[in-house]
């Protein structure tokens, strides 16, 4: 007596069961669980701009410290002079010293003029501080989200371009140096002609820099040598 035939698989078979996450729609699209296309790409969030990709500002630590270092101890010799007045004793010698050596000299003495330009340098520095961003050494990245940001240091930056410039036949070396807005490629070549070189050097650096990410791509300068006699 044979057994009934079922819609079971029996043991040793395979089945092929649908897939939950992706589906393959009639004219050949991969759609997800919804049934929408899906190219396969980034979320939509990460394929617009990001916003603007300003410089990095500096915390600028060391000198608001000593600044206010030196506020604070200024603040507290003249406090405790004021309070001394105010109890009867005489006020600080450097004081009265100060007092009387600002109303007895001139305004052309040299230690009046030296002593206003010591202050207006130091004020000066302390503007270009405030209104500069500092942080020259991170070069920003294109942002593709707009609550993120993210930088890519000279060196680091450097170090790839040397990567990919050693990689170029006939390049013996290659020194990289790159600034806000150059990158300077000085390159030995032992074989090869000067100007094949150069015009590799040209291409391979060229997307590489674009490969970087950066939201400003520095501009390529590519010199090309023959290695110095040994001797």
């Amino acid at each position: 007596m044979s057994e009934p035939r079922g819609t079971e698989p029996s043991e040793g078979t395979t089945q092929r069961l649908p897939a939950l996450g992706r589906q393959e729609t009639d004219n050949g699209d991969v759609s997800g669980p919804s049934g929408t296309p899906d190219a396969g790409g980034p979320p939509p969030a990460s394929r617009g701009e990001g916003g603007r990709a300003g410089r990095f500002w500096s915390a600028r630590r060391v000198p608001a410290g000593i600044v206010a270092l030196l506020l604070l101890g200024l603040a507290g010799l003249f406090l405790y002079d004021v309070v001394s007045v105010r109890a009867g004793r005489p006020g600080m010698y450097w004081r009265r010293e100060l007092a009387r050596q600002l109303a007895e000299r001139p305004l052309d003495d040299t230690w009046v003029l030296v002593g206003a330009g010591v202050a207006a340098v130091l004020g000066l520095w302390l503007l270009i501080l405030a209104l500069t961003p500092g942080l020259r050494a991170v070069l920003p990245m294109r942002r593709t989200h707009a609550d993120v940001r993210a930088g890519l240091h000279r060196d680091a930056a450097a170090n790839a371009l040397r990567d990919r410039a050693v990689e170029v036949p006939g390049v013996q070396s290659a020194g990289v140096r790159v600034r806000r807005r150059r990158a300077v490629v000085r390159a030995v070549s032992h074989f090869r002609e000067l100007d094949d070189v150069r015009t590799d050097l040209d291409a391979v650096l060229g997307d590489a820099v674009n490969g970087l990410g950066l939201s400003k791509p520095p501009s390529l300068s590519v010199r090309v040598r023959r290695p110095g006699r040994k001797g």
